[in-house]
């Protein structure tokens, strides 16, 4: 990819669920689904500076996959993806 996030930043693709009904037997259309709030991360910044000038590296990694809040992030799309850039303390966890 060739985009680079700045800072303490990192860029998430979104895993789509193919749930579509519920436990209880319901369909549920695609316009009633809720937005996906698991990732894969593309890429990672360098990490913020601490008041000395010295990068603090950040925990995420490439290919982690991970759990992130709801309204997190600023969505971009590039070559037809949609993408999400946020700061790694939007991202909640990380799942094993």
């Amino acid at each position: 990819m060739a985009l680079k996030p700045l800072g303490d930043r990192v860029i998430v693709e979104r895993i789509e669920e193919d749930v579509q009904k519920t436990p209880g037997g319901i369909i549920i259309p695609d316009s009633a689904k809720e937005t996906p709030q698991r990732g894969k991360v593309i890429a990672v910044g360098d990490g913020k500076r601490d008041d000395n000038g010295k990068r603090i590296a950040l925990d995420r990694a490439e290919g982690d996959t991970v759990n992130f809040g709801k309204y997190s992030g600023s969505e971009i799309k590039i070559d037809g993806k949609e993408y999400l850039i946020m700061h790694e303390s939007d991202v909640m966890a990380k799942l094993a």
